[in-house]
Order: C-alpha cells, then structure tokens, then sequence
C-alpha cells in the first residue's frame, strides 16, 4: 500500500515537543519530506538528528514563532527546501503560569496570547499564501479541550485556545473554494512536558496528578503524543478531503459526557 503522505512535504511547529515530534515522526514514517521548527535549538537539533539516523528526509529551522520576520523566513526556508508546502501542522505553543483569573499577572498574560494565538495567526498568514496560490495545501491549528470548557487557573491559555477555534473556523471559510482546508485539533489530557509542568504546580506530585487528570477521560487514561500524531496525519491527508473547518476532540470522551463514577 502507497504511504499516505508520499512525495509530499510537510511543516510542523512546536516540533522539539513531545506532540509535534511524534507527529514529525509519523508524516516521515509515511512518507513525507518534513521541516521541523521549534525556538528550542538543543531539541530541535537532537529531535531532528533521532529522525535522520532512521533514514527520513528532514530539515530544521531555528524560529521563534511569535515573531513575524521569523515566522516569515521558516515559511520561506519551507517552500526553499521542498519547492512548496502539502501539509503544515501549526502547532507551537505555551501553557503560562497558573493562577486565578482575579491575580494574573498582565505580562504573562500578553506572552501566552502572543504565543499561542498571535503566533498562530502568524502562521496561517505567512504559509497560507503559497498554498492558496498554487490551489492545494491542508492546516491542522493546535486547540484543545480547553476550547471548549474553562480550565482553572489558566484564562490565558484558555483564551488563547478558544481562540483557536476561530481562527480556524474563520480561515476555513476564506481558503475552502481556493482548495485548501483548514481543521484543528483538541487534545485532552496527553502526557506532554507541557502537561508535566502544570502537574507540577497544580498536585503534590505528577503522578497523582496524572492519576487524577486520566480519571476525566471516559478511557479512564492519559492520552500519549502518537494518539494526537495519528490525527493530525489524517487531517493533512487527502483522505480527509471533505473535511474543513473542523474540530477534533483527541481527549479519551472527555467532552463527550458528565462522569457519574468518580
């Protein structure tokens, strides 16, 4: 059988974190030439190291993706190295600090939106353009279960990810008819560093908490980096061809019902 994404070229943000780099690996495992960026350079080189000794094509980019000429030049460095650009995974982002709503400091506030929203706006602004011109392309934007509920202690990265949504929803709608679909996806709880980190600060230990959080999940478990991976392939494959605008749920039944048994 043909791999999915054969002879096709994909850009994936946020790919040194455990969701993107799990997603790299699949879109190179089936088949693609993939770019990874990510502003952690240690990672990014290490992440992209592992997927070159397994033989796939890949490249790294150096970019912060809050910061236009730098968001400007990965989509550039894209479309340079594999002529255009298939697939792209907008997927960098920030979980901020915890704390009430009533207490949280401004300027944190300013970065996680400037990260996860701006940074994603940014995105579609800057990779859209290519696609949209030559007719083809598929974007899958990072949401999460928190676009749909309020999460405690976390109205930044709340916002930022209802923003999301709209984001999608609204691009969706601009570039359908030029050939190009625009999804997003929400994961639920996924052991990530990101999820780690806030763990951190919200139980006394990240055991307990992933004890605690994987009880939200019908499947009564943390999801893993390769579940949402899986997803995001489809989403970017011709296989979901009538698929736009849209926003998958990636959260074990999280969403899907009020638990009665905890």
């Amino acid at each position: 059988m043909k791999p999915r994404h054969e002879g096709k070229s994909m850009l994936v943000t946020g790919a040194a974190g455990a969701i993107g780099f799990a997603t790299c690996e699949i879109l190179a495992r089936e088949g693609a030439r993939v770019m990874l960026v990510d502003i952690a350079e240690d990672r990014l080189q290490a992440r992209t190291a592992e997927l070159h000794d397994k033989g796939y094509d890949v490249h790294a980019y150096l970019a912060d993706c809050a910061d236009e000429e730098q968001v400007k030049a990965y989509a550039k460095a894209a479309i340079d190295a594999f002529g255009h650009v298939d697939g792209f995974f907008n997927n960098a982002g920030i979980e901020g600090t915890l704390a009430p709503t009533h207490e949280y400091p401004v300027d944190e506030f300013d970065r996680v939106l400037t990260v996860n929203l701006r940074g994603m706006f940014l995105g579609l602004r800057h990779v859209l353009p290519d696609m949209v011109r030559r007719g083809s392309g598929a974007v899958v934007n990072t949401a999460s279960i928190g676009s749909e509920r309020g999460l405690a202690g976390a109205c930044a990265y709340n916002a930022a990810k209802h923003g999301a949504v709209g984001l999608t929803r609204t691009a969706a709608s601009e570039v359908a008819q030029k050939g190009v679909r625009v999804n997003c996806v929400m994961p639920g709880v996924i052991e990530t560093p990101l999820l780690v980190g806030m763990l951190e600060q919200m139980f006394d230990s990240v055991e307990a908490g992933m004890q605690k959080l994987g009880e939200v999940a019908t499947l009564n478990r943390v999801g893993q980096p390769s579940e949402v991976g899986e997803v995001v392939s489809f989403l970017l494959s011709d296989e979901a061809s009538y698929v736009n605008g849209a926003k998958w749920e990636i959260d074990g039944g999280a969403l899907a019902t009020i638990r009665n048994d905890i």
